[in-house]
């Protein structure tokens, strides 16, 4: 219950009285059911060794992503992906050099699922109906082939009901499916690299994530891209998007762009750019008379708020939200599936097998003690098939885990 609260928001009509925003939102800063926030703050967890940052700019003029680099990785979370032709090739070409698209939609324009071979089924294939028509009880299972451990994931919220009904089986490998199952999460090879495309946005919201351990089927799903990855990218781009944008504002857009350029590359009859050396020196009397401004003018000093902690914001959430349940279990698994991370992307080891050979391989690489690391990979063995872990086995776990990374640095 601790998660439904945590989502309610104050109505109206009573003041005691809580009800749930329905707002579909998909922003990373909204706290709200529908909202991205802890999907956007996992990230760091998940991917410890990249840095995070988001991206409002169209495709090949990003300002956090390069597009002659590779180990980069962009996630896309929206209603409606709307991407046109030029914007299609930009993200295949990202994709080619070496990275990853992530892309989790709920409505594909005809470009975007053209160029990725695949046609796309469900109700009305959009977003755009009010939130009371759109399907309630989203249930969600992932290929047990790729992740092992069949389960399935769900919650009482929205979905929307969109699957693959077509795909070109020799690019495409399935990944996921809806309850009918059909597919709803795949994989497309593209050069070096890989786009990932989810068909139902509510698997990554806060009402979704927040429910019951779905977390780990967000965290299973973003595994995927590879561990070695030095950018991760939130895109809101595409929540941001008018769909009617037409070629002649882009146009617009980029020779309003390149006039400066243009100016100060014009020359005289002997060959000299004079306009770009006297817009230099303009550039250079004005820098100065500002600088003289300041020193002799007292400006007014704004006094700046003190900023929100939004990190122990969402150790609060996550927190509040275990301490409710008081499932250690639970808890237990997302520290071994962290410290198993930490070990593929550090040791460059497989995880699959936890045998003695793993275990050897592991003393060797990283120099820890050789009891305290037993204790670590019997643990993960056996608490599974355990039906509750007591509070002194959740301690002890912790603390052989803090005495793993602190020996190995």
């Amino acid at each position: 219950m601790g998660a439904i609260v945590l989502l309610l928001a104050t109505g109206s009509s009573k003041p005691n009285k809580k009800t749930l925003d329905e707002s579909i939102t998909l922003n990373k800063q909204d706290k709200i059911p529908y909202g991205s926030y802890v999907a956007y703050q996992d990230l760091k967890y998940i991917f410890p060794g990249a840095t995070i940052s988001e991206n409002k700019y169209e495709p090949g003029y990003w300002d956090s992503l390069s597009k002659y680099e590779d180990k980069q990785a962009l996630i896309i979370l929206s209603t409606r992906f709307i991407a046109d032709e030029t914007e299609m090739k930009k993200l295949v070409t990202f994709a080619e050099n070496g990275n990853d698209v992530f892309i989790a939609s709920g409505y594909f324009s005809s470009i975007a699922k053209e160029m990725m071979s695949c046609e796309i089924t469900g109700s009305y294939n959009s977003l755009l109906r009010p939130a009371e028509y759109l399907d309630d009880s989203l249930r969600l299972n992932l290929n047990n082939s790729l992740f092992g451990n069949p389960k399935q994931f769900n919650y009482p919220g929205r979905t929307s009901s969109n699957y693959f009904s077509s795909f070109d089986k020799a690019l495409t490998e399935v990944l996921g499916y809806n309850q009918n199952s059909q597919p709803n999460f795949i994989r497309l090879r593209a050069g070096h690299g890989n786009f990932y495309v989810h068909t139902d946005p509510f698997a990554f919201t806060n009402y979704f994530l927040l429910y019951g351990d779905n977390v780990d089927y967000y965290e299973k799903a973003l595994s995927l891209i590879r561990p070695d990855v030095k950018r991760v990218v939130w895109d809101e781009y595409y929540l941001l998007k008018k769909e009617n944008r037409s070629q002649a504002n882009r146009n617009n857009n980029e020779s309003k762009r390149g006039w400066l350029s243009a100016l100060m590359n014009v020359q005289n009859a002997n060959g000299d750019k004079s306009f770009g050396a006297a817009f230099v020196v303009l550039a250079a009397i004005l820098l100065l008379y500002v600088l003289l401004n300041m020193r002799r003018k007292q400006r007014y000093i704004p006094i700046v708020k003190k900023p929100s902690n939004d990190s122990l914001d969402f150790v609060k959430t996550i927190g509040r939200l275990y301490f409710d349940k008081a499932d250690h279990k639970n808890l237990c698994r997302k520290m071994a599936s962290f410290f198993l991370d930490h070990v593929r992307s550090k040791y460059k080891l497989p995880t699959g097998n936890l045998d003695s050979t793993f275990v050897n391989k592991l003393l060797e690489k990283s120099g820890a003690e050789a009891y305290n690391t037993n204790e670590i990979i019997s643990f993960i063995n056996s608490f599974e098939s355990e039906t509750n872990i007591n509070p002194a086995q959740l301690i002890q776990f912790y603390n052989q885990l803090e005495i793993f990374y602190n020996t190995t640095g």
